[in-house]
């Protein structure tokens, strides 16, 4: 073999080493499989009977996030944006006293975490993934939980810069 030919062996090499030591989650739409350079938070809510928005948001430690507006929300599709570190610190903070200690926590209607719970009521569910591939979910029937909890998570993303995204008075 000549040598440039080894030198861009050693280089192929190189660089698919680095790329081994990635964590992958999955892309928003069911599309391949994304690197994860970092952990993320992963919000997301769900649909109701009336004109509640359906979002999802995914952030970093660094600020960098992603909206994808779904419906009943001010912007629809994917967008970008970036928040600052304090911004992340504080909505990580307003979601930390509800991140599962085990894998996932649901408070669903039909679970132990949830008696008779109205119904039309909206959702919320939020992911925490680890660079290492940790990950914890928890999933939350807005009719379910302890009120201090269902009024953090509805709070959240008042931290981040997303609110013209979501629409005023929406949320």
């Amino acid at each position: 073999m000549g040598r440039a030919m080894i030198a861009g062996l050693a280089m192929m090499m190189v660089a698919g080493s680095g790329l081994s030591a990635c964590a992958t989650v999955d892309a928003p739409q069911g599309g391949q499989p994304v690197a994860l350079e970092s952990e993320t938070i992963r919000y997301e809510t769900a649909p109701c009977y009336g004109t509640c928005p359906v979002y999802a948001v995914t952030i970093t430690p660094d600020g960098k996030g992603t909206f994808e507006g779904k419906g009943h929300t001010a912007v629809t599709g994917i967008r970008t944006f970036q928040a600052t570190p304090a911004a992340y610190r504080a909505f990580a903070a307003r979601l930390a006293p509800y991140r599962p200690t085990e894998n996932e926590m649901l408070y669903q209607p039909g679970t132990p975490n949830c008696g008779n719970a109205p119904s039309d009521m909206p959702s919320v569910d939020v992911v925490w993934t680890e660079l290492s591939g940790g990950r914890q979910h928890l999933n939350v029937y807005y009719g379910c939980g302890p009120q201090a909890m269902r009024d953090a998570l509805r709070a959240a993303p008042n931290d981040l810069p997303i609110g013209s995204m979501i629409g005023a008075g929406r949320g």
